[in-house]
C-alpha cells in the first residue's frame, strides 16, 4: 500500500501518488466531476424580472385537503412567483440576454440545478435562487479529498423540499413513494448479490484448496472434477471410502509411501505457489485497489475521504477472484474482512441506479455502512454481529436510520447465504457444536487467562505486523509484488505441509479446535488417558509459527483478512489450556477446584476454551468488544458461554491497550497517512490557541472580490496550485467574503469561455454583488463559492476546532477576528498535528516535532506560523 501524504493546509494540490491501474477508464468513481460544459448563465436569470420562480425558504401555509377524486389526479401546481427584485438592468438588455442564449439553444435556468434536485428538475421547476440560503454549486470531489457532510446534507435537504413541494395528486404521492423505496431496493439487492457471491467463493475456495492435495475423478461413485473432497466423499463417513477422490500419490500410481509423500509435498508446494502468484498477478495488472482486507480504507471512505477506483467492477471481479486464489494457496490470511469490501462493490455498483443517492456523497455513505454489515453477515453467517461490526468498527456517522438498514441488509444476505447453503449443512451456523456441558466457577480464571493472553497477541502482532511493513517499503519490495507473494507461499507451503495443524487451511481448522470430542477428532487431539505432550508441543508450535506466518502475510498485495487467522491461533494456545485443565481435573478430582464436577461425566471441554481463545486473540488485535461477543456465539451458537467469552475480551482489550491504543487497522489507516480523524478516539489534543497551527492569511493564496478577468484567474490558477482559495474585499483589510475551491473555480471559467456563451478572455469576473454590472460583459461567480463556510474566532483553542472537525465533519474551517480573515484549517492539517503529537510522544524540554519531509513547496505554511508564538516551539518548528 503507497504511502499517501496529506493534504495541504490551504486545500492545496495534492501530492498523493495516484495508483498504477491499467483500467481507469473503466472505472468508476466517487462523485466523479461532471464533464458537460453547461453554461455558466444562471446568474444572469436571477436578475430578470420575470423570473417565474426562486427557492423560499419560509414555511409554505397549509392548503386545505381535497378529498375529491380529481385532486388526486391534477397535475402540480407551479410554484408561487416570488417578489421580483429591483434592479437597475433594463428590461431591454434582459430581453437581448434571452435572445442570445436562446439562439445558441441553452437554457438559462438549467446550470447546475440537475446536479443537486436530479435531472430535469431546472427544466420542470424553473431556476433556483441559489444566491439564498440554498447550497452552493458543486462539480465534484477531487481524488484523495475530504467530502464537505454539511454541503451534501444541506442539498439532500433542498431535493426533499422540492420533491415534497412538487408531489402533488397521486402521481406526486407515487414519486415521494419511488424516492424513498430506492434505498431499500438498493439494500436488498446488496444483500442478495453479496450473499450469492459469498456463496461462490466459498465452493471455489473449497475445490481450490482441495485440488492442491487431489482430484475428484469422473467415476462411477458419482464424483466430477469440479466437486471438493468434501462432495466428491459425500455419504462416505471414511475417507478411504470415497472412490472417487484421488490423491495425487493414486492419480500417478506410486505405490511407495515415501515416494507418495515426495510427490504429493511437490505439488501441494508448488499449486499453492502458483495460486498465490496468480492472485498478486491479478491484483498488479488489473485492480490495485483489491489488495489486503479493504477495511482500512473503507473505515476512511466512510469518515468523509475520497478514494477514486476503490469500488468499482473491476474491483469486485478481481478481489473475488484473487480472494479465492489466495485463501486456496494456504496462506495465513482469511476471507472475512476482504468480503466486507466484495460487499461495498456491491453496494456502490448498485447505487448507480439511483441518482439522489449516487449524487449524494453523505447518502452514499449510509448506505455503504449498511453494506458492510452484509460482508460480516456472509463472512460469519452473524448478520446482528454483522450490524454491530459495522457500527462498532467502521462508521463514522451511524444514525438510527441506517442501524435499521444495516440490520435489513444484513438479513437478506445471510437469507441468500442460506439458500444458497454452499457447505450442505442446512443451517446458518458455521462451527456450531453440541455444548451441552457447561462451565463451572473455577473456570473463569483460565477464562481470563486466555484472555491476557489474547491482549498480549494482539499488541505484539500489531507491532511486528508494523514492524514487516515498514521494512518492506524500505527495501522498495512493492515493486516485486509477484516474487514476493511467490517466496513467502513457498516457504509457508513448505513449512504446512509436515505439520498436520497447518496444513488445513484456517477456516477448517478452527472447525475442528471448536469441537467437542465427540464431534469431530480428525486430528487426534482427544486424549482420553492421559496427557499428550506432544500433542500439545504441536499445537503450541502452530500457534506460534500461525503468528508469524501471518503477520508477513497480511500486508500483501493480495486479497488478505486477518479475522480468521487470528481466531485460529487464539483457538490453537486456547485449546492447549483447555487440554491443560481437562487433564489437570482428571488427574486431581478430588481438589477443592474440582468438588462441583460430576464424577459420572466430563468438567471440562476443551473446546470451549478454543472458542474463548479465538474471541480474545481478535479482541486484542482489533480492539473490538460487543461485536466479537456476537459474532461469537452467533458463529458457534455457544450462546451460554456469552460470560466467559465476555470476560476474555474486555481483558485482552485492556491488555492489548498497554501496547497501544490502535487496532490493527487504525494501525494499517496510520501507516498508508490516511487522513481519518476517529471522532471515538480519546486522545487529548495539545492545549494551545489554534492560531499556533492554522496557515496563516500571509501563507494563503486568497482572491478579492472584484478586479479579475478570466484570464488572471487563469494565470491564478496556474501559479497557485492549491485546493481552494478564500476570498477578501481586499487584500488591506481582509474582510472575508466566502471560500472556492480550486475545482469549481476552473470549471467556471472553462464554462464560461465554452459554448453557448464563449466569452473573451478580458471579461471581468467578480465574486460580490455588484449592482451596476453587466451580464452581457461580465460573470459572476457567486454560484460557485462557499458564502457562509464554518468560522471560528482566531483566538479559539485547539480543542474547541477539532471537536468542530470530529462532530461536524468539516472539511475545512476559516479563522477569523472581527469579521477579518486571519488563516485556515483543514481536516488534513488536524489530522497531521494529532498524529504528530502522538506519534512522537513529546516530553517538556525534548527535541520538537519534526515535519514531514519531502513536503512539496504548495504544502508549505501547515506548520511554519507556529513559532511565531512563544509557546509554539514546545510543539512544532519551522521547516
Amino acid at each position: 500500500m503507497p504511502s499517501f501524504p496529506e493534504e495541504d493546509s490551504g486545500e492545496g494540490a495534492s501530492s498523493f501518488p495516484q495508483p498504477e491501474s491499467s483500467f481507469d477508464n473503466d472505472e468508476d468513481d466517487f462523485a466523479e466531476p461532471r464533464q458537460t460544459d453547461t453554461a455558466l448563465l444562471a446568474e444572469e436569470d436571477f436578475l430578470a424580472e420575470d423570473n417565474p420562480t426562486s427557492l423560499s425558504f419560509k414555511r409554505k401555509q397549509k392548503q386545505p385537503t381535497r378529498l375529491s377524486l380529481p385532486s388526486f389526479f391534477q397535475s402540480a401546481p407551479s410554484p408561487p412567483r416570488s417578489t421580483p427584485t429591483k434592479t437597475p438592468l433594463s428590461s431591454a438588455r434582459v430581453r437581448r440576454l434571452r435572445e442570445q442564449t436562446s439562439r445558441d439553444g441553452s437554457d438559462l435556468a438549467v446550470g447546475d440545478a440537475q446536479d443537486v434536485y436530479g435531472e430535469g428538475s431546472a427544466k420542470d421547476g424553473g431556476p433556483v435562487d441559489w444566491y439564498g440560503d440554498g447550497p452552493r454549486r458543486r462539480v465534484g470531489y477531487d481524488n484523495l479529498t475530504a467530502i464537505d457532510w454539511i454541503f451534501e446534507y444541506t442539498k439532500e435537504r433542498q431535493r426533499l423540499r422540492m420533491l415534497h413541494s412538487r408531489a402533488q395528486g397521486l402521481l406526486g404521492q407515487l414519486s415521494k413513494l419511488w424516492d424513498s423505496s430506492q434505498v431499500w431496493l438498493i439494500l436488498v439487492a446488496t444483500g442478495a448479490l453479496s450473499g450469492i457471491l459469498a456463496a461462490a467463493i466459498d465452493i471455489t475456495t473449497d475445490w481450490l484448496g482441495d485440488l492442491r492435495t487431489g482430484f475428484c475423478y469422473n467415476g462411477d461413485g458419482g464424483g466430477a472434477f469440479y466437486l471438493s473432497k468434501q462432495f466428491c466423499c459425500w455419504g462416505h463417513e471414511q475417507t478411504s471410502d470415497c472412490l472417487d477422490w484421488y490423491d495425487w500419490s493414486e492419480a500417478f500410481h506410486i505405490s511407495s509411501p515415501s515416494g507418495g509423500y515426495i510427490i504429493e509435498y511437490i505439488l501441494f508446494t508448488l499449486t499453492s505457489v502458483a495460486f498465490a502468484a496468480s492472485a498478486s498477478l491479478l491484483v498488479r495488472e488489473y485492480a490495485p485497489y483489491a489488495k489486503h482486507s479493504g477495511i482500512p480504507e473503507i473505515k476512511t471512505v466512510l469518515g468523509g475521504f475520497v478514494i477514486k477506483n476503490f469500488m468499482g467492477s473491476w474491483t469486485l471481479a478481481i478481489k473475488s477472484l484473487g480472494l479465492c486464489l489466495a485463501v486456496a494457496s494456504g496462506l495465513w490470511l482469511g476471507k472475512e474482512g476482504p468480503l466486507v469490501h466484495v460487499a461495498c462493490c456491491c453496494a456502490y455498483l448498485l447505487l448507480k441506479l439511483s441518482g439522489p443517492i449516487n449524487g449524494n456523497e453523505a447518502r452514499k455513505r449510509e448506505v455503504l455502512s449498511a453494506a458492510a454489515s452484509a460482508g460480516i453477515s456472509v463472512a460469519f453467517g452473524a448478520p446482528i454481529g454483522g450490524v454491530l461490526f459495522s457500527l462498532e468498527q467502521l462508521s463514522y456517522y451511524f444514525p438510527d436510520a441506517t442501524m435499521w438498514q444495516s440490520f435489513v441488509c444484513a438479513m437478506v444476505a445471510s437469507i441468500l447465504l442460506q439458500l444458497m447453503n454452499p457447505s450442505r449443512r442446512d443451517q446458518l451456523i458455521q462451527y456450531q457444536g453440541s455444548y451441552t456441558q457447561g462451565y463451572h466457577g473455577f473456570e473463569l480464571l483460565p477464562f481470563a487467562i486466555l484472555g491476557i493472553l489474547g491482549g498480549i497477541y494482539g499488541g505484539l502482532f500489531i507491532k511486528l505486523n508494523m514492524k514487516v511493513a515498514r521494512w518492506r517499503r524500505s527495501l522498495r519490495l512493492a515493486a516485486y509484488p509477484i516474487l514476493e507473494v511467490g517466496l513467502i507461499a513457498l516457504v509457508t507451503a513448505l513449512v504446512n505441509f509436515p505439520n498436520k495443524f497447518m496444513k488445513a487451511r484456517p477456516a477448517k481448522l478452527v472447525h475442528i479446535l471448536f469441537a467437542e470430542c465427540g464431534d469431530i477428532d480428525e486430528f487426534g487431539i482427544c486424549q482420553t488417558n492421559e496427557l499428550h505432550l506432544w500433542t500439545i508441543m504441536q499445537l503450541l508450535f502452530a500457534a506460534v509459527l500461525g503468528f508469524l506466518f501471518a503477520s508477513i502475510t497480511f500486508g500483501l498485495k493480495i486479497p488478505s483478512g486477518i479475522i480468521l487467522p487470528s481466531m485460529a491461533i487464539g483457538a490453537l494456545y486456547g485449546r492447549v489450556v483447555g487440554t491443560i485443565v481437562h487433564f489437570t481435573q482428571q488427574a486431581h478430582p478430588t481438589w477443592l477446584l474440582f468438588q462441583n464436577c460430576e464424577t459420572d461425566k466430563q468438567c471440562v471441554t476443551p473446546g470451549t476454551y478454543a472458542i474463548v481463545g479465538a474471541a480474545a486473540a481478535l479482541g486484542g488485535v482489533t480492539r473490538m468488544t460487543v461485536s466479537i461477543v456476537v459474532i461469537m456465539f452467533e458463529l458457534t451458537g455457544a450462546l451460554i458461554y456469552v460470560l466467559p467469552i465476555m470476560i476474555a475480551v474486555m481483558l485482552s482489550k485492556w491488555i492489548g491497550d498497554i501496547f497501544g491504543k490502535r487496532g490493527i487497522y487504525e494501525s494499517w489507516i496510520r501507516f498508508n497517512e490516511y487522513p481519518f480523524l476517529d471522532n471515538r478516539e480519546d486522545r487529548q489534543p495539545p492545549d494551545i490557541p489554534v492560531a499556533q497551527v492554522m496557515t496563516r492569511i500571509d501563507e494563503l493564496a486568497t482572491i478579492t472580490s472584484t478586479g479579475h478577468t478570466l484570464q488572471s484567474l487563469q494565470e491564478f490558477l496556474g501559479m497557485n496550485q492549491y485546493r481552494g482559495y478564500p476570498i477578501v474585499v481586499n487584500h488591506t483589510n481582509n474582510i472575508f467574503l466566502g471560500y472556492i475551491t480550486r475545482t469549481e473555480l476552473a470549471f467556471a471559467i472553462k464554462s464560461s469561455m465554452a459554448e453557448p456563451r464563449k466569452l473573451i478572455p478580458r471579461t471581468a469576473v467578480f465574486f460580490s454583488h455588484q449592482p451596476h454590472a453587466d451580464p452581457l460583459t461580465t460573470v459572476d461567480f457567486r454560484p460557485w463559492m462557499d458564502q457562509t463556510p464554518i468560522t471560528l474566532n482566531s483566538k479559539s483553542t485547539f480543542q474547541l476546532t477539532v471537536d468542530l472537525f470530529l462532530k461536524l465533519g468539516l472539511k475545512y474551517v476559516l479563522l477569523l477576528n472581527r469579521g477579518a480573515l486571519q488563516g485556515l484549517l483543514t481536516k488534513k492539517d488536524v489530522w497531521y498535528i494529532l498524529d504528530s503529537v502522538e506519534n512522537d510522544d513529546q516530553r517538556a524540554g525534548e527535541e520538537p516535532i519534526a515535519p514531514r519531509i519531502g513536503r512539496s513547496q504548495e504544502e508549505h505554511g501547515l506548520l511554519s506560523a507556529a513559532t511565531t508564538s512563544s509557546a509554539a516551539p514546545s510543539l512544532f518548528h519551522d521547516r
